[in-house]
């Protein structure tokens, strides 16, 4: 099983991502830890990237492509694979299907911008332990402190309501067009068209997880 997974910050794709890789026994590829371990193993391609990252550059979407294609040549991509983070924008994914790298499906977990901002913005933290509140779904017995140690609750930057709105912003300006995309791309019914699922994401973990489970059957 070869999938993509589309969802803006908040949607829950990261929960949902790692069912799916343990469910179909699929490794999770994220461009950012193969980019570390590039430059790590100090391979030729790690010493590009590296002298890349040093400049302040970003990598190219070429040179991504490259790390990918090495990457799925791994003994563990056998059974197929789960791509985090990339393609980000419509010139990468042209660039993975120019590639010649195949997909089965790529799926949107899909959330209302309102609901994400709820989810986020509500959220506290206890910065010693990383232990996490929200005022709605999981609250503090006194508001604003952790239950465990009586110290305060903070806001991360991320999750305040303005920063949420930003990275929302973002995420619709690189995404929209990758969604038409691979909707255009699963229109044309071809043997090589990847199949394109919408998938409520504003449900509970487990019926978002039984949803995926229920389109990836008809593949």
């Amino acid at each position: 099983m070869r999938i993509i997974l589309l969802g803006s910050p908040g949607a829950g794709k990261g929960t949902q991502a790692k069912f799916l890789c343990e469910h179909y026994g699929i490794p999770q590829i994220s461009t950012g830890d193969m980019l570390r371990a590039a430059v790590q193993a100090n391979s030729p391609l790690g010493q590009h990237v590296q002298a890349i990252m040093a400049s302040g550059a970003l990598v190219p979407d070429e040179l991504m492509i490259d790390l990918v294609k090495q990457r799925i040549l791994d003994a563990d991509c056998q059974k197929g694979f789960l791509l985090d983070g990339f393609p980000r924008t419509l010139p990468q994914a042209q660039a993975l299907k120019d590639a010649g790298i195949d997909l089965d499906a790529v799926i949107e977990i899909q959330v209302a911008d309102e609901v994400i901002i709820q989810r986020l913005s509500g959220r506290r933290v206890h910065p010693a332990s990383g232990r996490v509140y929200h005022q709605d779904f999981h609250p503090a017995k006194i508001s604003g402190i952790d239950d465990e140690t009586g110290e305060p609750l903070i806001q991360r930057v991320d999750d305040q309501a303005d920063t949420v709105r930003h990275r929302l912003s973002v995420y619709h300006q690189q995404t929209t067009p990758l969604i038409a995309y691979y909707l255009d791309l699963a229109a044309l019914q071809t043997e090589k068209s990847p199949q394109f699922f919408s998938i409520d994401g504003s449900q509970t973990v487990d019926q978002v997880r039984a949803a995926l489970i229920d389109v990836l059957g008809v593949l």
